[in-house]
């Protein structure tokens, strides 16, 4: 191996991913600090391009990487494929202009380690640790930014199954760090954190879910009781739109135009699941059921 004599292999219990990653911080040399998952494929030219984030500001504290779904197997890894698409090249590329991007994702991230030392250790009490860091590097007054150039493929769930374990995690996770963070929407000084970024996570995971219940259950009784044609020029409106952005995004990330197939399954059935998912983690959170860790079934390429 070339590079054999740089490379250190550490070993410890298993302690979960944030007691990994403050193991690695002490040992960790290097001004800056890449953070994989263990299934994560990097880009031939990922770090290179992560680099230069740090470059546009000596306050940047993290880039986040472009990370795209690699096993397109199926209908379920497909839509989770458009949705990291339109994800990123829409609403994170909003972010990026601002400094304020809210998550900088476990399965690629790149951290200054004299901003991320600052920020302390990796909370070992959340589920979802990559959330959280990135708030608190926000709340300290520092910029995060990301690289569409820095790609990176993961494998998604593949079965209905193991995507609903996934996300009820995630959005459980989420909740709780809204909830430690919540100071961030009523206190200035966090700048663009409280103005914009930590007000759209809000409306996006508590908000929103919420609302689209709602629309669901007013659009079938609207055709029960006779708007059917209301209801259809309603959901024409918002299939159109969706489809405008999801083909702006494949386009803007040179992605494969197959996928725009997929756009309709955001709008009905993906959405609805997703949003009965966040139901669920905010009301789990109000009875105060114990949130655990799972993980999908990996299968490789």
């Amino acid at each position: 191996m070339q590079y054999k004599d740089k490379i250190t292999v550490l070993h410890k219990e298993n302690g979960g991913k944030a007691s990994a990653l403050n193991y690695g911080l002490v040992y960790a040399k290097g001004e800056i600090v890449v953070i994989v998952d263990a299934d994560t494929i990097i880009g031939r030219n990922s770090l290179k391009e992560m680099m230069k984030g740090f470059q546009v500001n000596e306050h940047v504290a993290a880039v986040a990487g472009n990370i795209k779904v690699r096993n397109r197997v199926n209908i379920i890894t497909k839509c989770q494929a458009l949705e990291y698409i339109t994800g990123i090249q829409i609403v994170r590329r909003a972010f990026d202009i601002f400094g304020s991007i809210t998550i900088v994702p476990g399965a690629l991230g790149a951290f200054k380690k004299s901003f991320l030392l600052e920020a302390g250790a990796y909370g070992k009490d959340t589920i979802v640790e990559d959330f959280d860091q990135t708030i608190k590097l926000l709340k300290a007054g520092l910029i995060t930014q990301g690289s569409t150039k820095a790609t990176a493929y993961t494998e998604a769930p593949n079965t209905l199954h193991d995507f609903i374990e996934q996300r009820k995690r995630w959005y459980r996770g989420n909740i709780q760090v809204l909830i430690r963070h919540i100071d961030a929407l009523t206190n200035p000084r966090y700048g663009h954190l409280q103005r914009l970024s930590f007000p759209y996570l809000m409306l996006g995971m508590l908000v929103t879910p919420i609302i689209g219940f709602v629309a669901t259950i007013n659009a079938i009784v609207g055709v029960i009781q006779g708007d059917g044609w209301y209801v259809l020029q309603v959901m024409a409106i918002f299939t159109v739109v969706h489809y405008l952005m999801s083909a702006l995004a494949i386009r803007i990330d040179n992605e494969d135009p197959k996928l725009l197939w997929h756009a309709g399954f955001l709008i009905f059935g993906f959405k609805q699941l997703v949003d009965f998912l966040l139901l669920k983690a905010i009301i789990e959170q109000i009875t105060k059921k114990k949130a655990t860790w799972t993980s999908a079934k990996r299968i490789g390429i």
